[in-house]
């Protein structure tokens, strides 16, 4: 990835406000899983950086791409990538973009 990308912040449909981050070519490579109520609650999400509280969580999806998700403690997907990446390695780089760190190995 070229550059760590830049973040939207819009109102969807529903009126609700998201974020999404898109590299400089437009691709879309993190994005809200949820509507905020104001724009505020909306970009203190976007900007969660690094909480080690939070839980990480990297799958293979129906096509066997590795995609990642973000959840806070309470349980509730707070983030997830937009696309699938080829293996966990590049999924974990995207994800270190939203603030994910893997755990130091010994």
């Amino acid at each position: 990835m070229a550059s760590n990308g830049r973040f939207e912040v819009y109102r969807d449909r529903q009126g609700a406000w998201r974020w999404r981050r898109r590299l400089s070519d437009g691709t879309v490579i993190g994005a809200a899983c949820e509507g905020f109520p104001d724009r505020a609650t909306c970009e203190a999400n976007m900007t969660r950086g690094v909480m080690p509280i939070d839980k990480w969580e990297f799958y293979k999806d129906k096509r066997g791409a590795m995609r990642w998700r973000r959840m806070a403690p309470n349980g509730k997907v707070i983030g997830a990538s937009t696309q699938g990446f080829r293996d966990r390695l590049s999924a974990e780089e995207n994800a270190r973009l939203q603030g994910f760190r893997p755990l130091p190995t010994r």
